[in-house]
């Protein structure tokens, strides 16, 4: 014959099961949510000073290291249909001034695979990077301005100071303009672009 715990056992339990329950929500969420705010060390958002996390591998980019040269840094999302369009004229004008001008991928916004719209366009030979903090992984996305919008497209100049962004698909023949006339440096036209 089955009969019931005392009424203090009963309590007791239920206390238990209560403080178990809420230790098993407050361990969870810390798993799933502990590092939405917090920015990995020696890393920073700052538009003049950027160092971000490296896509894939240990290591931080930083706009510090491609001091001497040019640096046009894109921000790119796996979901961003304008990326898809405007990564083929990137990446032939990156091939072409190669040695001249830095390229730079900026994963923001991110809602899939980082990695997709990189291999996708064959530049996973820039420096590409992950964006932190901000509103949603979209910390120096946020801070040049981007709001929610994508692709977005940052120029600075050889010493590292931010001469310009650029919000929306750049075409092949309007990235070739804008490093000519930011840059001086002449850019040819590919036949089709």
């Amino acid at each position: 014959m089955f009969t019931h715990p005392p009424p203090r056992r009963r309590r007791l339990m239920g206390a238990v099961v209560v403080a178990v329950a809420t230790l098993v929500l407050v361990v969870t969420g810390l798993f799933a949510f502990g590092g939405s705010g917090r920015k990995p060390a020696g890393t920073s958002t700052s538009p003049t000073a950027f160092a971000l996390p490296r896509l894939s591998g240990p290591g931080l980019v930083r706009l510090a290291d491609f001091h001497g040269r040019p640096v046009v840094v894109n921000f790119f999302a796996s979901w961003c249909t304008a990326c898809d369009f405007e990564l083929p004229g990137f990446a032939h004008v990156s091939t072409e001034l190669q040695g001249e001008v830095t390229f730079v991928g900026v994963d923001s916004l991110e809602t899939g695979d980082p990695g997709y719209m990189p291999t996708r366009h064959h530049i996973t030979w820039w420096p590409l990077a992950r964006d932190i903090g901000g509103a949603n992984g979209s910390g120096l996305h946020d801070a040049l301005g981007g709001g929610s919008g994508m692709p977005m497209t940052a120029f600075y100049d050889s010493g590292g100071k931010l001469l310009a962004v650029q919000r929306g698909a750049l075409p092949e023949d309007a990235l070739r303009t804008e490093i000519t006339q930011l840059y001086g440096i002449p850019t040819a036209t590919r036949p089709g672009s």
